[in-house]
């Protein structure tokens, strides 16, 4: 399941990152925000009713706003 799929208040866990469909610019960033495999991330909610991006991810204690083109890059393992 990509990260763009999980469910809003639902945590899992990054198992892997698809770098190469991200440009350099892009990938760098998620790096600095915390992004990376074996990390715990949990969708918050998404911009509003009509427009679906961006949606704030928490990660760690911090809370983000990534595009939905990017979370559909990272694959997550949901949490029990």
């Amino acid at each position: 399941m990509n990260l763009d799929e999980l469910p809003f208040s639902h945590e899992a866990t990054i198992s892997a990152i698809d770098w190469a469909a991200l440009s350099e610019r892009d990938g760098r960033r998620l790096r600095e925000l915390g992004f990376d495999e074996g990390v715990a991330v949990e969708p918050l909610h998404g911009a509003g009713f009509l427009v679906r991006d961006p949606i704030a991810v928490r990660i760690g204690r911090m809370t983000v706003a990534i595009r939905r083109a990017h979370a559909a890059t990272i694959t997550v393992e949901p949490l029990a």
